[in-house]
C-alpha cells in the first residue's frame, strides 16, 4: 500500500503525477516555512529545494515545527531535509543552508521552479526573493506578517495590492512600488488588526529591527495557506 494511497483517493492519479514533477522552492524554514515544507513533502511533490542559513534556538520552540529540546542548536535545513526524507524517501531534495544576499536571490530563482514560496520574515532578503522571481516570471507565495495577531480565521491569500491591516505588507508594498511593482504577487495575510503592545525592537541584526510576539498556531495557518495555493496551482497547471 502506498504512503500517498489517500492522496490519490482525492486527487487521483493524474493528479498525483502532476505533484510528483513538480518543483517547489521553499525560502525560510521557520514557523510558516517549517509547516509549508511539511506540506508540500506530504502532498507528494517529487522535488523541493531549502533553503535557511539560521539554527534552531530555545525560542523557536514556541512555533516552529522541528524545534524541539533535541535540535536546538542544529541547523534548520538540516533538520528539515532528515524529516522531509522520513517522510518521502524518494524525493528530490536540495538543501542550501545560506542566508539569502540579493545577488543569490536572482540566481536561485530560476524557471525550472514551478513555484517559489517565500516564507522569510526579515524584509531585505525578502524584497531580493519578490523581485527575483516578479523579473523571471516565476510563480511566488509570499507570507506576510503571522505575528501579534491570534484570530486564525482572518487569514487570506490574495494579490498583494488587496492586503490590509497588516503592518509588515504595508512595508513591503512600499518598497515594491519604488522598483514597479504593484501587483501580481500572492500573498498570505490576515485581516486581524495587529496587537500593538506585543511588539519587542531589536539591535537590527539579521535585517531585523523589531518582532511581534507569536502564538504556536498563527505561523501554521500561514504555511497551510501557501501550501494549499501551491499544490492547488501545481493540479490545475
Amino acid at each position: 500500500m502506498s504512503w500517498l494511497e489517500r492522496t490519490e483517493l482525492l486527487v487521483k492519479e493524474e493528479g498525483l503525477q502532476k505533484l510528483q514533477k513538480a518543483h517547489v522552492l521553499v525560502v525560510g524554514l521557520g514557523g510558516v516555512g517549517s509547516f509549508a515544507a511539511e506540506f508540500i513533502a506530504r502532498a507528494g511533490v517529487g522535488k523541493m529545494t531549502i533553503v535557511d542559513g539560521d539554527a534552531f534556538d530555545e525560542t523557536n520552540k514556541n512555533r516552529q515545527l522541528p524545534a524541539l529540546d533535541s535540535t536546538i542548536g542544529k541547523s534548520k535545513a538540516a533538520v528539515m531535509e532528515a524529516r522531509i526524507k522520513e517522510i518521502n524517501p524518494d524525493i528530490e531534495l536540495t538543501v542550501l543552508k545560506e542566508f539569502l544576499s540579493p545577488e543569490r536571490a536572482f540566481e536561485l530563482v530560476t524557471p525550472e521552479f514551478d513555484y517559489v514560496m517565500d516564507c522569510i520574515d526579515s524584509l531585505t532578503p525578502k524584497l531580493n526573493l519578490i523581485i527575483a522571481a516578479k523579473r523571471k516570471k516565476v510563480k511566488l507565495i509570499s507570507s506576510m506578517g503571522a505575528g501579534g495577531k491570534l484570530d486564525a480565521s482572518k487569514v487570506k491569500v490574495s494579490d498583494i495590492s488587496n492586503t490590509k491591516e497588516c503592518l509588515f505588507a504595508r512595508q513591503i508594498r512600499k518598497r515594491l512600488k519604488k522598483v514597479n511593482i504593484n501587483k501580481g504577487i500572492r500573498a498570505v495575510y490576515s485581516t486581524e488588526i495587529q496587537i500593538a503592545e506585543s511588539v519587542k525592537e531589536t539591535d537590527g541584526s539579521n535585517y531585523k529591527r523589531s518582532f511581534y510576539g507569536t502564538i504556536s498556531y498563527m505561523p501554521a495557518a500561514f504555511g497551510l495557506q501557501a501550501a494549499s495555493e501551491v499544490i492547488n496551482y501545481l493540479l490545475r497547471k
